[in-house]
């Protein structure tokens, strides 16, 4: 685990912190452990782990699932 310097620390407290690797220049976003879990629950394949988001979901805003069926 890497340990953030103070000048770090102060650089997270704005909206989606953009760090760049300074030998590939590859860049990545920085968000916090919380947000990515909910991010990566989403995206796996057990539904079980979007119940709390479809929860939310108000039901007039479902669609009829047979819309999608013949989709690839």
């Amino acid at each position: 685990m890497i340990e953030l310097s103070e000048e770090q620390r102060r650089q997270l407290e704005g909206p989606e912190p953009v760090v760049i690797d300074p030998q590939t220049q590859e860049m990545y976003v920085l968000v916090r452990k919380a947000v990515y879990d909910r991010i990566k629950g989403l995206l796996e394949d057990d539904a079980r782990l979007m119940y709390p988001a479809l929860a939310d979901i108000d039901p007039e805003n479902w669609e009829d699932a047979s819309n999608y069926e013949d989709r690839p």
